[in-house]
């Protein structure tokens, strides 16, 4: 059993998150713990997604049918992070202002898409780790 296909988006997920916790507390100034979930730089869900793909490139190369579907899989949550999830964020912004006064309303998270430099950040991330994997469990 190859573990490397399992190893590789987590670990993605991992260098990307810790990444993006490091990156938030230096421009915060203190620990950003309330920065932690969707947004911001690098994106997880391209790292993860990019992570992947490339390891069935490097793995099984470009001509395999997994890496088709992997790269497919890859541009969908890459155009969706950009698109709906970041529309859905601006959303929410204009929501909290509306019902800034209003005593039941909870205020919905505002930070959900990701820039097109988050996304690529994430992308390199995703590649790096895979490299990474590859050379190591080679």
């Amino acid at each position: 059993m190859d573990i490397s296909y399992a190893l590789t988006p987590f670990l993605a997920w991992l260098v990307a998150g810790v990444s993006k916790f490091i990156i938030n507390s230096i421009k915060a100034k203190q620990l950003a713990f309330s920065f932690i979930g969707y947004g911001g730089l690098p994106s997880n869900h391209s790292a993860i997604v990019s992570s992947t793909a490339a390891l069935i490139a490097l793995k099984e190369g470009i001509g395999h049918p997994a890496f088709g579907v992997a790269i497919t899989l890859a541009f969908i949550v890459m155009l969706d992070a950009n698109s709906l999830r970041r529309q859905v964020g601006k959303h929410a912004v204009a929501i909290n202002k509306l019902a800034a006064g209003a005593s039941d309303h909870q205020g919905l998270r505002e930070r959900m898409g990701h820039t097109r430099l988050e996304i690529a950040a994430g992308f390199f991330v995703g590649i790096a780790v895979a490299t990474a994997v590859k050379l190591i469990l080679a």
